[in-house]
């Protein structure tokens, strides 16, 4: 496992940034914080964050609800901007006063997988998939046709007919899954993918993520709640008053047990 951590800019996340010259880095956090003002005071979510993220690896990030996960994950994908430091891809910064260049990034470069679904209940599992193809000016047989071979990829070709909200919780996951690479992405960003689900469907969809990941060369980003998840990726990360470290880096060696109540073998307290 490499050690890509952030440790409040000391010199040792400092220089992780660039430790492993023999693989290529990706998606890039350099030095990003993250303030919100509320009247006179500021509230500081993401302090000093430095992550590199590896072609090909999957990555997961361990915190507590508040933590600040989905913000990271918000700023890695340019849905918002940090207060301050930057964010690099394929070792470009992404310019974030071009809306353009933007919008591009989102759509092409970035899966996004969030906790809710957010398909649209009117219209089917097809139509779902398709609707970031069509975003981006292609054609709506062209983009259902693509839609329905991701359908079938995620197990749901016989459903692809049926509203959104005709589906299970299990298989709409699976059609939000569809819908995030559907644009083939190089980054999956997820955040809490399993989490609004039981834990047999959790770990089927755990699975499928693990699958996709591996056959589509992807490099992923996961935060979850559930350690036993996170154990199956290539690196564990925490997230503690705003600071990004590694694993081994929290009480114990484990961010999950440390933050969360949860025992070692990741149930929920």
């Amino acid at each position: 496992m490499s050690e890509g951590i952030d440790n409040s800019g000391s010199e040792t996340g400092s220089s992780i940034l660039i430790a492993d010259a023999g693989r290529k880095v990706v998606l890039e956090a350099r030095g990003i914080s993250k303030s919100y003002e509320q009247g006179d005071r500021s509230l500081n979510v993401l302090q000093q964050v430095n992550l590199a993220l590896y072609e090909g690896e999957m990555a997961a990030i361990v915190a507590p609800s508040g933590a600040g996960k989905s913000t990271l994950l918000h700023l890695l994908g340019a849905l918002d901007m940090p207060s301050s430091g930057a964010i690099y891809f394929d070792l470009k910064q992404i310019e974030t006063n071009n809306e353009a260049a933007l919008s591009n990034f989102r759509n092409c470069a970035v899966g996004f997988l969030w906790q809710r679904h957010q398909l649209l209940p009117d219209f089917t599992a097809a139509e779902n998939v398709a609707m970031p193809l069509l975003l981006r000016g292609e054609s709506i047989s062209r983009g259902l046709e693509k839609a329905g071979k991701w359908l079938a990829e995620v197990g749901l070709a016989e459903r692809a007919g049926h509203l959104a909200g005709e589906l299970s919780g299990g298989e709409q996951q699976r059609v939000a899954i569809a819908r995030a690479l559907v644009t083939r992405p190089r980054v999956l960003l997820a955040d809490e993918p399993t989490g609004d689900l039981d834990e047999r469907n959790a770990w089927a969809v755990f699975e499928l993520l693990e699958r996709l990941h591996r056959a589509h060369g992807l490099t992923s980003l996961i935060a979850t709640h559930n350690l036993a998840l996170a154990e199956r990726c290539d690196r564990i990360l925490g997230l503690e008053r705003g600071v990004l470290r590694t694993r081994k880096d929290f009480a114990g060696g484990d961010p999950g047990a440390v933050q969360t109540g949860r025992d070692p073998q990741g149930e929920m307290s």
